[in-house]
This record gives C-alpha cells, structure tokens and sequence, in this order.
C-alpha cells in the first residue's frame, strides 16, 4: 500500500516524460487522477492505523537493497509520519489541480510535480535512514526545475539559490548520517533499530559534532534563521502551485527530520542541546513575523510567515526533546502541538500562495499597495483568503489554534521565559494578516481592478478542499490528535 502510494505517481511521471501530444487539459485530468491514488491510498492507510498500538512503526514494507552495508528497502508509518504524508498527498492534488501558466509545456510540468510527490511521499514513509536522505536529495531537483523553468521575475537565479542553499545543508546531514551509521552495532540504516539502540549515547563531543551536522542540515530546509535566505526569493519566483508544495510539504522536511533524526535516534544529546534550538525557534519565530510585517510584496510577506511558524514548530520539538524523563504530559503537547503545526501550515499557508497566483493571474502584481476593495469583486476569493489568514494567525475554531495552544502549553512548562518571548509573534502575526487583508480587500476600488474576476470552479474546489480540512481540524482535532499521541507517548517516554 504504502509502496504504491510512493511509485504511482512517479510510473505517472514517466509516461507524461516519454509520451507526446499531450494538451493541455488531457495533461491535467492525467496528473489529477494520478495524485488521487496516493491521496486514496493515504485515507486507507488512516483507516488501517491502530492508535493503540505499541509498535514504533506500522504497516511497515521491507526488502533486501543493500544487506551488505545493512541498507533496505524499509518504508512505514507511526503517529506523525502518516498525518504529514496524508497532508502532503492533500497539497499535490490540489496544487496539480490549480489553473497555471504551463507556458505551453503541460507535460514536462506536471511530471516534475508527479516526481516531487513521489519523493516527498518516500521521505516521510522512510524507515531507512540512506533511502531518506535520498528522498530528501531528490527532492530539490524536482522544486529546482519547477522554479527556475515555470517561475517568473527572477526564476533561475532564485532555483539556483535554493538549489545550492539546500543542497549545502544536506551534505552537511549526511556527513552526520555516515557517523551515526557507523556508530551502530551491527552496523544498520534501519531506523527502528538506531532508535532502540541510541548509538551515540555518552559520546560526548562527537555526539554533539554529529547532532550539529544533523541540525544544520535540517535547519536549512526547514528554514531557522541564519539559513533562511533562499526562501523567500525561491517563494516569490515560483509558481503558485511550486510555492503551495515548497511551503506545505518540502519544509516540513526539515522539521520531521528533527523529530525522526537527532530527536529521536540521539535523545541524550538531544537534550543536552535542545536549550540552544530552542533559542534559535524563538529568533526565527519574532525574525520571520518582524520582516513579513514589513513586506509590501503578498508573497514575500507569506513566505516570512514560514519562517515564523516553523518557528513554532521547532520550539515545540525542543520543548519537548529537553528532559530524558519528566513532564512527559507537558512534553507530550509539545510534540503534538509540533506535528499539528506542521499540518495546519501545509494546510494554510499552502491555500495562502495558491491564493496569490489568483492574483498573479489576474494582475501580474505582488505589491499589496496596488490593491483595495477587492471584497465586493471576488467574494470567493475574499471568503477564502480570509478564513486562511485568520487560521495562520491562531484564531480559536481554527487549525492553527489548535497547534499552537498544544505548542505553548508544552513550552511554559519547560522554557517559561523563551516561551513568552515566542508569544509576541503571535501579536505581530495578527497584525500583519489584518493589514494584509486591509491592502487587499477594503477601502475603495482603484478602477483597474474594476471587472476584477472571481474564483474559477476549479480554484474554489482546490482551496475548498484545503480549507475544510482547516476547519475541521479547528472545530473538532480529536481525530487527528489520536493518531499522533500514539507516537509521541513512545517519543517522550524515557529511554
């Protein structure tokens, strides 16, 4: 199942690569149907999935690769890989489904966004520690050509820098992964096996060198300040769908990896350390909200939001990874307020840049200053920016309430004073979504917009579907947090 649900749409890549003729619409309904499958296969895997199971992995799918380096094919789920892999199979049908720009080029187009979803849907199921650094790899040449060749303004110099950025980084990890692989005994890449056996414990200095490489690389995809700079030009050239995908799904990357690597496989280390990644959350979380607060640019100012709210997401992992034993119900809220956040930004702020390539279609304009009183034109497209903006600023009824809550509750009880700090984000956050909605949607029409159009049925369906899911999560979580308390209660027991 959980095999298919990788490969399907990679065999859909591959036909749309070496077929020819495709129109344009017979491309689309194409890679549509093909990302349903994984999006079905996903649900299936939901339905399947024992929230009261003390495996650390489920539906777990194996096979020889390379037994003599102790590498296999190893792919399956727990509590917080099978909701990021179900929301990822979420954000590609609808950002395959978003009307685009194909500039006459449907083929390559939506197999380079099939290819992306295979990889993305691998390096969450991933229980080998090689297979996912191979996904993780992957995964940046699929978003560097969607960018550099379908993006606009400075499309190839801002590919290139996201390329490089990130590729730097995930060398940087697998210099770590080679040291932790070489720690184990017998030497393996399984990843059930190097969390039991936690290789690195007591190393000292070595550890720490390796946990180092681990957060680095990590830290760049995800992205933490410093090493966020490739985001926002990356964001602002892509694409509406690319953006949808790079902020819901690719960096989630980072954040998982700090939950499935150091935080997981390297627990002592971990919290010897989890203080200093703390800090940096809380910078990258007042950082990102600061700087977005001060963008004229839509898409720009979305783009900062990332770095704020993966921010929060940090903050929780470090919450929870910052004492071997205590706290655990504190803790657990942090871990699942991390896992939720993850899911409610794929969710939200992935609407949020399908929402600007409405506007970029319309008014191949960015500048929120060139807009205004939009609300009376595009009720839809006013509805739904509204319900997005005012999820990723935290309003209670709404998914990202939800994570943050869990996320604060879980931080006050370890970090009180980081946690505070982290607090005056949100403020800043609110400001900037209300301003936003103010440049766009009230005050008077400036007579260009007038005629300004509406939502397209298949617009409205793609952020319908995205946004129930908002909604629903906000209204009533209990179902998704069954699932991943399942996982955290193994994550944050002592070892």
């Amino acid at each position: 199942m959980l095999t298919a649900a990788i490969f399907v749409p990679l065999a859909g890549a591959v036909a749309l690569a070496v077929g020819r003729g495709w129109r344009e619409t017979t491309a689309r309904v194409f890679a549509i149907a093909v990302t349903a499958v994984p999006l079905a296969l996903m649900v299936a895997a939901w339905l399947r999935f024992d929230t009261g199971g003390t495996a650390l992995f489920q539906l777990v799918e194996e096979a020889a690769w390379i037994p003599t380096l102790g590498v296999g094919y190893r792919v399956g789920v727990d509590g917080i890989a099978l909701p990021l892999a179900a929301v990822t199979a979420l954000v590609f049908i609808a950002s395959v489904a978003y009307p685009v720009d194909t500039k006459d080029r449907p083929r390559q187009y939506y197999a380079w966004l099939l290819f992306l979803e295979c990889v993305s849907l691998g390096l969450f199921l991933a229980l080998d520690l090689l297979l996912f650094y191979v996904f993780f790899d992957l995964s940046l040449v699929g978003m560097y050509f969607l960018i550099g060749e379908w993006g606009h303004g400075q499309a190839r110099a801002a590919a290139l820098k996201f390329f490089l950025f990130t590729f730097a980084g995930s060398l940087t990890m697998l210099l770590a992964i080679l040291a932790l692989y070489l720690a184990t005994d017998p030497l393996t890449f399984d990843m059930a096996t190097i969390i039991r056996q936690q290789p690195l414990a007591g190393e000292g200095a070595r550890a720490g060198l390796v946990l180092l490489g681990l957060v680095v690389g990590l830290g760049v995809k995800t992205p933490l300040v410093p090493v966020h700079t490739w985001l926002p030009p990356a964001h602002v050239d892509a694409p509406a769908p690319a953006s949808a995908i790079l902020a819901g799904v690719l960096l989630k990357m980072g954040t998982y990896g700090l939950i499935r690597l150091p935080f997981a496989m390297m627990r002592e280390t971990f919290q010897r350390y989890a203080g200093v990644l703390a800090v940096v959350a809380v910078v990258s979380i007042l950082y990102g909200a600061l700087v977005a607060l001060g963008q004229a640019n839509l898409k720009r100012r979305i783009a900062y939001t990332s770095v704020n709210h993966m921010g929060y997401t940090v903050l929780g992992v470090a919450a929870a990874g910052a004492l071997l034993s205590g706290e655990e119900a504190a803790r657990g809220f942090a871990i699942a307020g991390a896992t939720v956040e993850m899911v409610a930004h794929g969710l939200i702020t992935g609407a949020l840049f399908l929402i600007c390539g409405s506007f970029w279609q319309r008014g191949h304009e960015y500048d929120l200053d060139a807009y205004g009183g939009l609300a009376s034109e595009a009720p839809s497209l006013t509805g739904a920016t509204v319900v997005a903006a005012f999820a990723s600023l935290g309003l209670p009824g709404l998914a990202g309430f939800v994570a943050e809550f869990q996320i604060f509750v879980g931080a006050f009880a370890v970090y009180p004073v980081l946690a505070g700090l982290a607090l005056l984000g949100v403020l800043v956050t609110a400001a900037l979504f209300l301003q936003l909605l103010q440049k766009l949607f009230l005050g008077e029409l400036p007579a260009r917009w007038s005629g300004f159009r509406d939502l397209a049925p298949a617009e409205a369906a793609a952020l319908a579907g995205m946004l129930a899911f908002v909604v629903i999560i906000g209204v009533y979580p209990r179902w998704l947090l069954d699932v991943i308390a399942s996982a955290g209660a193994l994550l944050v027991e002592a070892p």
